[in-house]
């Protein structure tokens, strides 16, 4: 407190003689006229007294206010430009009117700013900052800020998060990343190879491995001669990813002088989570990449798979046991249930209709009640569905969707999707969200979009079609298990299909379920007369094909009208007839089809693979045939995404 102030408070004392000499004063006003006259005289010269000092502590008070005042604006002015932050005032109108010394001397901006609009000096979006409670991060040089805005005062409040982010950088940079690495094919090289051979080829496998693991910081440990397990660091990661995961590309050009290349799968987790937990992500990635056909990597993100690799098409490997165990389980599984829901994709083509047919023929065995979901027919199957209403107790095995949803939840009730593993692409998605137990049958290359723990799954990309597994499926059941001829004609047209009579993806598994079938009274006859093309559906086929252009030297691409629907059947089969033009390496066709979306099919001779371009615009297939659906989208639209898409394929290719 100011001294003055003390002094002030003896003027108090003073005032309280006053008041007494005013007392004594009234005390002798009648009896004593010069004590009265001296109480009087004292009293105004207390009065005159206090009042002096009172203006000489209005005075002080107002002196020392002034003083405070000043040393308050000087802290404040210091405070402002001594701050570890930058702060910028702005008028309404986001132009720039002051900043600190902060601004100038850490920052580096010029006093010149004063008078430029926010976001001609700054990185940043004024609109979206001045959302109430919006922190933005502006890169600014090699620093980092974070930038808030204060609406009241109209100011930019920067401050330097350089450190925090480069500590967040690091932290992330050394996560454990952990995977699985399989040498894919390595029992069946090894049967055709000498021991000596044998030995030098798996030196140079390992030599390859551990280049690979020194290059990119990586420790491995193996746990059988094909199967490793390793971990690294993030940073690592995200050099492999740069690389495509070289490995595999290497692995297979040393070994492609063998009878069979080798080829690597593998599966990594970047997902959070203890390293218990990464390593079961890892394990689960790895089960997708051979699934897909190995030669490939999984990733595990912390959201999405991201695949690399799966250049060269799938080597059949699946073995009769794993046929055998399969339709044991199945077996085991119809047994306990009362009744089985059989389901395939969106517009079922002949694959999915005849693979749902041989199932329905192997529930029957077991006495279990088949459903067929079908809601609509359309032009891919219209000529089966015509055959198949000659024959009711076949086509008796058909329901609609809304048929089942009643009791599908039932604890005694199987669903087995065909030809499809998404839930997505399935007839009828909601019922897989019902029912308890799910089977999965197909043959196509997993993707990541997969149904929620199913009970049993039989995937093989390496098959042919869902039709030869399902075939498959029926040999390995009894002699008891009879199927009629037409049923056994549906399973052989869905093989015919999709292997375009015997030429692609074919196996010597693939014969041996056509002879199965042939033996069970399948009619060839009767499969070319329903594959069958309309002349129309042949006409209108032709007018697309007239509008096909190259890129490139190799692949083919032909667009319908945009005012005009097409059926998923005649895009698909103008895919396979440009195909066959000389030169033609990969063919695609985009047409809108008549439930609004714009479909794309894609063929391929082998040399490229469409199921990674297609997945890449979320679709997927196989190495030689793949499709897609892009929504919202016209007819030039999807072709400009699929032109960026294809040559980004090709420059990955070029750069490999």
């Amino acid at each position: 407190m100011p001294k003055f102030t003390k002094r002030y408070r003896h003027s108090y004392l003073l005032l309280f003689f006053l008041w007494l000499i005013f007392l004594v004063f009234i005390y002798h006003f009648t009896s004593n006229w010069w004590l009265t006259g001296l109480g009087g005289g004292l009293w105004f010269l207390s009065l005159l007294f206090v009042w002096l000092q009172g203006r000489l502590y209005q005075d002080e008070w107002r002196r020392a206010l002034l003083l405070i005042q000043r040393r308050v604006i000087q802290g404040h002015r210091f405070a402002i430009h001594h701050l570890p932050y930058g702060l910028v005032l702005i008028n309404d109108d986001g132009v720039i009117e002051w900043h600190n010394q902060y601004v100038s001397k850490k920052m580096n901006v010029s006093t010149s700013s004063i008078g430029k609009v926010v976001d001609q000096v700054f990185p940043l979006d004024l609109e979206h900052l001045r959302n109430p409670a919006t922190v933005s991060e502006m890169a600014l040089g090699e620093s980092t800020y974070e930038v808030s805005y204060d609406s009241k005062h109209q100011f930019l409040l920067f401050r330097d998060i350089t450190e925090l982010v480069q500590l967040e950088e690091k932290y992330e940079q050394e996560q454990p990343i952990v995977g699985y690495l399989y040498i894919d094919n390595y029992d069946e090289v090894r049967q055709q190879l000498t021991d000596q051979e044998e030995t030098i080829l798996l030196n140079t496998v390992n030599s390859m491995i551990s280049a690979w693991t020194e290059r990119y910081q990586i420790s491995l440990k193996r746990f059988d001669v094909d199967k490793m397990f390793f971990v690294t660091q993030a940073l690592y990661l995200r050099k492999l990813i740069e690389s495509h995961f070289d490995i595999l590309d290497e692995m297979r050009n040393a070994t492609h002088d063998q009878p069979i290349p080798l080829t690597l799968s593998m599966g990594v987790s970047n997902s959070t989570g203890s390293v218990l937990d990464r390593a079961k992500t890892a394990r689960a990635a790895l089960n997708v990449a051979l699934a897909r056909g190995g030669d490939q990597t999984a990733v595990q993100e912390k959201e999405r798979l991201v695949f690399f690799g799966g250049k060269t098409n799938a080597i059949e490997r699946r073995t009769r046991v794993r046929a055998r165990v399969i339709s044991h389980a199945m077996s085991n599984l119809f047994r306990a249930n009362r009744r089985v829901v059989i389901m395939g994709h969106m517009n079922p083509d002949l694959d999915a209709i005849g693979a749902a047919v041989g199932v329905a023929c192997f529930a029957q065995y077991h006495q279990c009640e088949p459903h067929i979901i079908l809601n609509e027919s359309n032009p891919s199957i219209d000529r089966v569905w015509k055959k198949i209403k000659e024959y009711p107790t076949i086509e008796s095995l058909f329901s609609l969707a809304s048929e089942v949803e009643d009791w599908i939840h039932e604890r005694d009730t199987l669903l087995v999707m065909v030809d499809t593993h998404r839930p997505s692409l399935t007839i009828e998605p909601k019922l897989l969200e019902r029912v308890r137990h799910i089977v999965v049958i197909d043959h196509h290359r997993r993707g990541e979009d997969f149904v929620e723990d199913p009970i049993l799954v039989y995937l093989e990309p390496y098959a042919s079609s869902a039709c030869e597994l399902v075939t498959e499926l029926l040999q390995y059941q009894d002699e008891q298990c009879e199927m009629s001829a037409f049923e056994a004609t549906l399973l052989l047209a869905g093989i015919v299909v999709d292997t375009k009579h015997f030429a692609f993806r074919t196996g010597s598994r693939t014969f041996e379920a056509a002879s199965f079938l042939r033996e069970k009274g399948a009619d060839l006859a009767l499969v070319q007369s329903l594959l069958k093309e309309d002349l129309d559906q042949y006409i209108k086929r032709a007018e697309m094909l007239k509008q096909t252009e190259m890129w490139g030297d190799e692949v083919a691409v032909a667009v319908g009208k945009e005012d005009e629907v097409y059926d998923q059947l005649l895009i698909a089969q103008a895919a396979d007839t440009l195909l066959n033009m000389k030169g033609v390496a990969a063919s695609f066709v985009i047409a809108k089809r008549k439930d609004g979306l714009v479909a794309i099919s894609a063929r391929s001779q082998g040399e490229i693979n469409v199921q990674l371009i297609m997945e890449a615009m979320g679709g997927g297939g196989h190495f030689t045939n793949a499709a897609s659906q892009m929504k919202d989208c016209s007819l030039e639209e999807t072709k400009e995404i699929l032109k960026k898409v294809v040559e980004k394929y090709s420059d990955r290719e070029e750069k490999d």
